[in-house]
């Protein structure tokens, strides 16, 4: 195994939310999970404000499904937190507006981190947005 730190594993985070197909993300969970880094994404759209407590539950549920976390109140917690500090980063883009785009998990020992890469707005008309929050467990 070798030992990633906090940047490390926020930039699995990131490259999990930024891969473009399943076959692509399968791809690389195996590359990191033979570094012992467990890793999984999720898919989300919506409008932003009545969406924000979805995608909250979405990342626990799939970090869990996934066996990034086990079901403890301090492991869920420690994602929704993630979750919490990564959307605040979008807000003020995505008020009022729909998103849409994929939520990356990676964990590694104490460290997690939860990226979120949207497409915000209407239409064609998007804006993209990167938001990431990060937690010791």
């Amino acid at each position: 195994m070798i030992e990633m730190g906090s940047k490390d594993i926020a930039k699995a985070a990131t490259r999990i939310a930024l891969t473009g197909s399943m076959d692509e993300e399968n791809r690389m969970k195996d590359m990191y999970l033979k570094n012992g880094t467990k890793t999984c994404g999720v898919n989300f759209g919506g409008e932003f404000i009545t969406s924000v407590m979805k995608m909250i539950e979405s990342t626990v549920v799939a970090a869990k499904r996934e066996g990034v976390i086990e079901s403890t109140y301090l492991e869920e917690g420690a994602v929704a937190g993630a979750v919490r500090e990564a959307v605040s980063q979008i807000t003020n883009k995505a008020i009022g507006l729909n998103v849409g785009g994929k939520i990356g998990i990676a964990r590694q020992g104490e460290n997690i981190a939860v990226c979120i890469f949207f497409g915000i707005g209407l239409l064609h008309l998007n804006e993209v947005a990167i938001g990431l929050g990060h937690r010791v467990i």
